[in-house]
């Protein structure tokens, strides 16, 4: 029985027959008349679905029920179904706090406590050892997990080990009264040793009390000279570990125990030391380690006989460089004893596992000391550059090297990112790889790439640097107004070799998909290298050759990557291909809609239409604008028109293509503006000021009406700019679900529309309001690029006039500034955002609301008098393609409003109407998913209304997010009969008539 429970089966079904065109009380209808079979094997069918069902309808009345069932069948059926009964309990832990009964299902289940068969009862205490998070603190269980120890069935007494240990994690009160109880069988003469191993683990869960730590301590300490054997001294020091690290007062006497311990010349009791180490070297006890004991430690390096344990020895001073007070520690006090311990497992070129962990360590040590300014540190930098270069080359070749190559790549980007010269030089050797005829294992290389990239995203970062960027500019740099000019990218210099590389992998014949994977990643690197430089012919022959070569994923991949470092003339190359071969239509009006959005910033930023530029492709340098800055805006205006015209035609129901149709507004209305700047500029010249714009200016106390036409258009100008910055705020509120990445993008957007409102204001206001403050310079190459131009405009802006507010002009070098700042925006190349293109996570609310209209066009009918009601339940489904989440829901704000449709018959004209919109809001925290509410809304008598519920995310960070759904229905309020119908008079002029007639 133990062997079988103890793994854990991650999901039995992943779905149900037809569980789309079911809803949740079908489903549970058709598993229960699964479970009503005669056939034993269609229960347990049933049964083992029970898991998936509550993870698709995380209902607290539906688990409830589900439950209750579960616990009949569990009582009446047989073992083996009591055992799949125990495997939805164990699977389905994340809901049990749902079961609203908690005491009915205990209570029923309970009842096989009573039983014969000592297998029922082992699975009886193993089941309740399942749900002891909700009920750590039953009398009666307790009661029979003590009695149970006692028993003469092995299986049984296996089943009350196991429940006690979960027990003991979840009460204090159960795990301080069995602390005496599972000491006395661990040193019984009667109880057998096997069983005695499984009693130790449970000893790790009695931490709630300081007093019952100290005694389990104790006691664990008492019992290692009493049971000199390996599998009991391992497991002692496990459960010693445990608690040691859970308590933090015994972590020194628990490091002297392992020191102690290191000198034992058995292989598998040394191991369990240092894991023991490892595990004490965590974030949480580490600060709780003497000083003394980090030496003790370091000298008993000696004692690992072979590369495992040197390998784990290396993992706990990487642990220890992790914090800060630990590493400062290392490089002061046992800097000498680290190189040494390094150097001599470096020199081993056998094992470069233990090789490549040393040099983890020392990356550590050089990023810690380039951080602290360490004047030792160049000690350790050229240990590091020694053997640098020969462990790449040594792991690189084989395929059994990966995660060796894996972790000497990712450790040689974090020395990188503390210290540029080793950075120019790292990149230069794994560049060399690539211009290497050597054909290299394809995950090899695929690492290899992957490690450029990030080479060249961190001297991206460098190049367009802020200056109040912390960390990335020169502390003796002389401080002056001009914008410090951009540091450059070594992995430029090497971009004949990738694009050497790149044309090899096309031209193979044999094209794997790792193979399409790494052409890819080689394509990004060539885009990000040049992003925001004009590519020469021969790299876009090198894409123009891929477009020949691969298939049509790998193509729109290249495209999309192009898109997102802003190589548009490439981008709308591959995908006015790609669109003209695919079958689905949705695909070929969202393909075409990205080839018109490319071609209208081919135009913005070179000046010429994409036609003419495949055409006519300059070799080397962009060519001089052919087209004047009037028709460059009007032409890509109108192909944003038609890309969002074919991208509404690729949206549908299922992907609605919400974000993208209002980025897609958002930029045509931004590209709008400015082409109304650069007709206020021309319409200056043939609109001057009319005779009479002093007396105007003189009347409304605004002299700078004076200048007539320009200054109207001026502040209009300032409202379109405005509505775009509050267009951009909406979408980013709307995002949630959006990476790091995009959600930047659309905060430096937000931002450059503010400061060139704000500039323009500064022209055509006498006192203009504060300049918007930069919240952001940007955490990705293509963002930080974004934010390098605003840098630019905002230097721009010093070309203005200084003029004093009461004298203020609006001249010809004003409206060439406002014209300058047209350029620097439009030939900025816009890269697209992530999101654009994937969403890596899905974050959804599904609400139920309640009371419901019988029909959609039916409302809701409720007695005059009486309040309204409104239950709202919720279920958060997320999905992710990443390991962990952007950001997670911390609580769901639900907002509801009520608005009369249809005036009172009762007012009277002349009275003021009574405010009849209601808004009620309740934050509410999701319990595994589910959440509930209710609002008592008041609705006075008489007349329509209408019911909005929305619904608001609010994340970890507080910050509220405008994603959730949104639902509403109609509420009519019946007049109340016993009431005078006619009480105030409809009409004046009803009143005059019936005065008249009596």
């Amino acid at each position: 029985m133990a062997h079988l429970t103890g793994t854990r089966v991650s999901m039995f079904n992943e779905s149900f027959l037809n569980d789309n065109e079911h809803d949740s009380n079908a489903v549970l209808m058709e598993l229960d008349k699964g479970l009503r079979s005669a056939k034993q094997g269609i229960q347990c069918e049933a049964i083992v679905r029970f898991p998936r069902l509550f993870e698709k309808y995380p209902f607290p009345i539906l688990i409830n029920s589900s439950f209750i069932k579960l616990a009949e069948f569990f009582v009446s059926g047989s073992n083996l179904l009591r055992f799949w009964v125990l495997r939805v309990c164990q699977q389905s832990e994340n809901h049990l706090d749902k079961i609203l009964n908690i005491d009915n299902f205990v209570r029923r289940i309970f009842m096989v406590m009573h039983s014969n068969d000592p297998v029922a009862r082992a699975l009886l205490l193993r089941t309740l050892g399942a749900v002891s998070r909700v009920i750590p603190e039953k009398p009666q269980v307790h009661h029979a997990i003590r009695r149970a120890l006692d028993s003469h069935d092995t299986v049984e007494v296996e089943a009350a080990i196991y429940a006690s240990s979960c027990f003991a994690a979840q009460s204090s009160s159960f795990a301080i009264s069995m602390c005496a109880k599972i000491s006395d069988m661990i040193e019984s003469l009667q109880v057998p040793v096997p069983m005695k191993l499984l009693l130790i683990p449970v000893l790790r869960h009695m931490h709630h009390d300081a007093n019952t730590a100290a005694l389990v301590s104790k006691l664990c300490l008492e019992l290692l000279p009493k049971y000199p054997a390996q599998s009991f001294v391992v497991a002692i020091i496990n459960a010693l570990t445990q608690l040691s690290s859970r308590t933090l007062v015994g972590v020194p006497g628990q490091l002297n125990v392992l020191l102690d311990f290191m000198q034992d010349l058995r292989t598998p009791v040394r191991i369990q030391v240092l894991r023991s180490f490892n595990e004490l070297a965590g974030k949480q006890s580490v600060n709780a380690w003497p000083k003394p004991a980090i030496g003790a430690l370091i000298g008993k390096f000696n004692l690992c006989t072979n590369g495992a344990e040197q390998f784990l020895f290396l993992s706990i001073l990487l642990k220890l460089s992790e914090c800060p007070l630990t590493c400062q520690h290392l490089l002061n006090e046992h800097r000498d004893a680290l190189l040494r311990l390094c150097n001599e497992c470096i020199s081993k070129l056998d094992d470069y596992t233990t090789a490549t962990q040393a040099m983890a360590v020392l990356a550590a040590l050089v990023a810690f000391g380039f951080k602290k300014q360490d004047p030792h540190v160049d000690i350790i930098l050229e240990m590091v550059d020694l053997h640098m270069e020969g462990l790449l080359f040594c792991t690189s070749r084989r395929a059994e090297f990966n995660r060796d190559l894996r972790r000497v790549l990712a450790y040689g980007i974090r020395i990188t990112q503390a210290n540029a010269e080793f950075g120019a030089d790292f990149i230069e050797m794994v560049t060399n790889t690539l211009g290497d005829n050597v054909d290299y294992p394809p995950e090899n290389l695929q690492l290899i790439c992957e490690a450029a990239v990030g080479l060249c995203e961190h001297f991206q970062l460098r190049k367009y640097a802020f200056s109040t960027t912390e960390g990335l500019e020169d502390d003796a740099a002389m401080e002056t107004d001009e914008p410090a000019p951009p540091k450059p990218n070594p992995m430029l210099a090497r971009l004949p070799l990738i694009l050497y590389k790149l044309n090899k992998l096309v031209d193979s014949e044999e094209q794997p998909e790792q193979l399409l994977r790494t052409v890819e990643i080689l394509s990004a690197l060539v885009f990000q290298t040049t992003m925001g430089c004009y590519l020469t012919q021969e790299v876009v022959h090198c894409f123009e050759k891929c477009i020949e070569r691969v298939n049509c994923w790998t193509l729109y991949r290249i495209a999309r990557t192009a898109s997102r470092y802003g190589h548009h003339y490439v981008a709308a190359h591959i995908y006015t291909k790609v669109s003209q071969i695919v079958i689905s239509d949705h695909m070929h009006y969202f393909l075409v809609s990205l080839a018109q959005i490319s071609q209208a910033e081919c135009i913005l930023n070179y000046g010429r239409e994409y036609a003419y530029m495949r055409d006519n492709y300059a070799p080397a340098e962009a060519p001089e604008p052919l087209l004047p800055l009037m028709r460059r805006l009007e032409a890509a205006s109108n192909l944003y028109q038609q890309a969002l015209a074919s991208m509404r035609a690729c949206s549908s129901p299922q992907h609605p293509c919400s974000f993208q149709l209002e980025y897609l507004k958002i930029r045509a209305q931004f590209l709008q503006t400015l082409h109304l700047a650069v007709t206020v500029k021309n319409a200056q010249v043939i609109v001057p000021p009319p005779a009479i714009a002093g007396s105007l200016a003189q009347n409304s106390r605004d002299y700078l009406q004076k200048f007539g036409h320009v200054t109207n258009q001026l502040r209009k100008l300032v409202k379109s700019l405005k509505a775009c910055e509050e267009t951009y705020a909406r979408l980013y509120k709307s995002s949630f679900d959006a990476d790091n990445v995009t959600l930047e993008f659309l905060e430096v957007a937000e931002f450059q529309c503010a400061l060139f409102a704000h500039i323009i204001e500064s022209i055509c206001y006498a006192t203009p309001p504060e300049p918007p403050v930069f919240l952001t310079t940007g955490n990705h190459p293509e963002t930080r690029f974004f934010a390098a131009s605003c840098q630019r405009m905002e230097q721009m802006q010093k070309n203005l006039p200084q003029e004093p507010p009461n004298a203020k002009t609006i001249s010809n070098r004003h409206l060439d500034v406002i014209i300058a700042l047209i350029e620097i925006i439009t030939k900025t190349s816009l890269c697209l955002p992530r999101y654009f293109f994937q969403i890596l996570q899905s974050t959804q609310i599904k609400l139920s609301v309640s009371p419901q209209p019988r029909s959609a066009t039916e409302p809701v009918i409720v007695q005059s008098g009486s309040n309204l009601v409104i239950k709202v339940e919720g279920v958060l489904q997320h999905f992710s393609k990443q390991q962990k989440h952007f950001r997670r829901v911390d609580s769901v704000q639900l907002s509801l409003t009520s608005q009369l449709l249809t005036p009172r018959p009762g007012n009277e004209l002349g009275k003021t109407p009574n405010n009849d919109t209601v808004t009620l809001n309740q934050i509410v925290k999701p319990q595994r998913d589910f959440l509930s509410g209710s609002f008592l809304l008041p609705i006075s008598s008489g007349g329509q209304f209408q019911v909005t519920l929305e619904t608001f995310v609010v994340d970890e960070h507080g910050i509220t997010w405008c994603t959730g759904p949104k639902s509403s229905m109609v509420v009519r309020v019946l007049d109340d009969p016993t009431k005078p119908a006619a009480a105030p008079v409809a009409s004046t002029s009803q009143a005059a008539s019936q005065a008249r007639r009596y």
